[in-house]
């Protein structure tokens, strides 16, 4: 009974994958608004990538994510799922029967699922940012740059992934893959706290008592809501996150977390750390109720069950 589940890890590769696919559109969008600039609002930058880059300018830094982010989210949905699992069976009061999920057990397996998500996803935002990032004009006023902007036809500054990894360690040292780590932690360990917590406990609310667990309907359900309660709230440091690593694309603005606050609120006022709000809440739903679903429908498949369980 206490030992370690790897199927876990493996229907949190699917459902990892599942996730990038259905939000990657608009997480470009995102990193657009909160890192770029000229675009007024989400429609306004929706349209602008269009109509420069067409609909592959959403897609803009996919294949990277979705060959790691697949890896990312196995590991934390597989150190989420073993760590309640472990701690629910510590407590021998506690069962594993529905209700039973106790608040403080999540609560930890959750902190510890953000910790870890943050030493293996902080390269791997990096590196997607700086591609989404590569293609948007720049202010040459506030930059101080000479007419250089990546515009249709001419050299972006990274050819691809590798080379994105190859020049950020050879100009910025293997420190540099870890750029906006502390925005991300500081994101990432309370917005697991608020992804997996209502996920549970939306889970076994929406599930009427008589079934012995939640229909895929509910996990979707669930697993949107989720995600757009945690998106929704991590907005602030999500833009300070997304600024720190966008950062170095052309040079380097910000000295660090608290320098990045100084200067965005100085420049922009409190309504800048609110940026893509909207677009993240909408983002959250689809990509966390393709990322749950997977997951669940992917665990039930493993165990040749026919009883979706909850992580």
């Amino acid at each position: 009974m206490g030992s370690f589940q790897l199927d876990y890890f493996a229907a949190g590769w699917i459902g990892g994958a599942a996730s990038v696919i259905v939000g990657h559109p608009l997480d470009t969008v995102k990193t657009r608004l909160q890192a770029g600039v000229n675009y007024g609002n989400t429609l306004s930058c929706i349209r602008a990538v269009y109509r420069r880059e067409s609909v592959f300018g959403f897609f803009k830094g996919m294949s990277f994510p979705l060959a790691s982010i697949a890896v990312y989210n196995s590991v934390v949905f597989g150190v989420f799922s073993n760590t309640q699992r472990f701690l629910s069976q510590h407590h021998a009061r506690e069962s594993e029967a529905r209700g039973s999920h106790s608040l403080s057990d999540l609560l930890l397996a959750s902190m510890v699922a953000g910790v870890v998500s943050v030493g293996l996803g902080a390269p791997v935002d990096l590196i997607k940012i700086r591609l989404q990032m590569q293609t948007q004009p720049f202010q040459e006023g506030n930059l101080g740059l000479k007419p250089r902007t990546v515009a249709l036809g001419v050299q972006p500054v990274y050819q691809g992934p590798v080379h994105c990894i190859a020049t950020i360690v050879r100009t910025e040292g293997l420190a540099g893959m870890y750029r906006g780590v502390g925005a991300m932690l500081l994101r990432d360990v309370p917005g697991y706290c608020l992804y997996f917590i209502p996920y549970v406990f939306l889970n076994d609310w929406i599930t009427p008592e008589a079934c012995t667990g939640p229909s895929p309907c509910a996990v979707w359900l669930a697993g949107g809501l989720a995600g757009a309660i945690s998106w929704g709230t991590a907005t602030p440091m999500d833009v300070v996150k997304s600024r720190l690593q966008a950062d170095g694309v052309y040079l380097n603005k910000y000295k660090g977390i608290l320098d990045c606050i100084s200067q965005s609120y100085r420049k922009e006022g409190l309504k800048v750390f609110f940026r893509g709000i909207t677009v993240n809440t909408v983002r959250g739903f689809p990509m966390s109720a393709a990322m749950f679903l997977g997951y669940e429908l992917s665990l039930q498949a493993l165990r040749r069950d026919h009883t979706v369980t909850s992580p």
